[in-house]
């Protein structure tokens, strides 16, 4: 069964004077532990989907199904405890909380969105931090490690809670060509280990080289889906 399907999703932003389309008619499927990536020139559409997808907006039309929820049909309160329970995010400014320490930033979504019990936590932290390889930096602020140990973090946060699905907008916009590298490397680990899916939404060459199926939008609509050779998902 597909993770993430899309039925004639289109998605209208209007003004009183103007409508203007950023998708249009939009239909795939994505299967778990999947690492996906949607490419296209800037304007073509690509955040607005990972918007939809992550529950931060809502479809004009069509049907959009993640993880067997119908996402376009929750309310404000449904839609946080969705993303809450299924959805892990890394964005490309990291995001992290700067007066949290490395140890806590992880720690955050555990207590704000499930309320998992301390020992839980803890146990979850201290595996999340070795496997981002961040088990000796708990204890540092965010001022105190580099843009690609933040990066670093920001995977560890948003896998700590257990997700099904990891939407990632330009996650390695702000890195160096070396630790891009590294920390896809270790995002595609983690795919591997946990059966975690990630869709990202990028322009980097990087990314859509690792990628395993391509979704290329051009002016809101899907021109092309590209499946890698070798790639078990079809």
């Amino acid at each position: 069964m597909a993770l993430v399907t899309a039925a004639g999703i289109t998605k209208d932003y209007r003004t009183e004077e103007l409508t203007v389309p950023a998708l249009r008619n939009l239909n795939f499927e994505i299967e778990p532990a999947s690492f996906v990536s949607f490419v296209g020139p800037s304007g073509s559409g690509k955040t607005t989907l990972l918007n939809l997808i992550g529950c931060l907006d809502k479809p004009t039309a069509g049907r959009l199904t993640v993880a067997g929820t119908d996402v376009g049909t929750l309310g404000r309160k449904e839609s946080a405890a969705f993303r809450g329970n299924h959805l892990g995010f890394i964005f490309q400014d990291f995001n992290m909380i700067p007066v949290l320490t490395v140890y806590e930033n992880i720690e955050y979504p555990l207590i704000m969105v499930q309320n998992i019990p301390f020992r839980e936590r803890k146990e979850r932290i201290s595996r999340m931090l070795a496997a981002v390889g961040m088990d000796d930096q708990g204890g540092k602020y965010p001022h105190q490690i580099s843009g690609g140990q933040k990066q670093r973090v920001a995977i560890a946060r948003a896998l700590v809670t257990n997700p099904a699905l990891v939407l990632a907008d330009e996650p390695t916009a702000n890195l160096d060509s070396q630790t891009s590298y590294a920390v896809i490397g270790l995002m595609k680990k983690m795919r591997d280990d946990l059966g975690t899916t990630f869709i990202f939404s990028t322009h980097d060459t990087k990314i859509v080289g690792e990628a395993e199926v391509l979704f290329r939008l051009v002016d809101g609509r899907l021109a092309e889906k590209e499946l890698k050779e070798g790639t078990a998902h079809a």
